[in-house]
């Protein structure tokens, strides 16, 4: 089962290190990894996405929240949450196949952001869901590259019905 983890915890020097120990030491696997400063100075937000066992899952959880450095771990799996990923896919497009791939972009609201002769470059937006079917969309015109940035996620706010 696809898992992702949001990690608070503070800016210091081996702190992704012990982290991703934890993952490999265990024989877990980390898809992406993710990580930025927040708005709290000297604390960065980390966002984990990972495959895997809900046993292994619960027991590294439990292990990050023993770092000293931690502050803060939330599993996102089960709790409504907002998801994005940004990636660059690489297309075959020749002149044929052109409005082809151009209505699969508009469809998912994506941006083309590099044209030659025969490739594209499209810009994609969105969750795990979209970019997987993006991705097979695009499979049968020839993906020639990806780059992707990793998972950015956050739990969403409770919201209430003022009548």
């Amino acid at each position: 089962m696809r898992h992702v983890l949001s990690v608070l915890m503070e800016n210091e020097p081996g702190v992704l290190s012990r982290i991703s120990g934890l993952f490999s030491g265990r024989g877990f696997n980390i898809e992406s990894i993710n990580a930025a400063p927040t708005l709290e100075k000297g604390v960065t937000s980390m966002t984990i996405t990972t495959i895997g066992d809900e046993l292994i899952l619960e027991q590294i959880v439990k292990q990050l929240r023993k770092l000293v450095s931690v502050i803060k771990v939330v599993d996102l799996t089960d709790i409504p949450a907002v998801e994005r990923e940004m990636v660059l896919i690489k297309v075959a497009a020749s002149d044929s196949r052109r409005a082809e791939i151009m209505r699969i972009v508009d469809i998912f609201r994506c941006k083309v952001v590099d044209v030659s002769i025969d490739e594209m470059v499209i810009e994609a937006i969105g969750d795990y869901g979209k970019i997987q079917a993006i991705f097979n969309l695009l499979q049968r015109y020839g993906i020639k590259e990806v780059a992707r940035t990793g998972t950015v996620a956050m739990k969403r706010s409770m919201q209430t019905m003022e009548e």
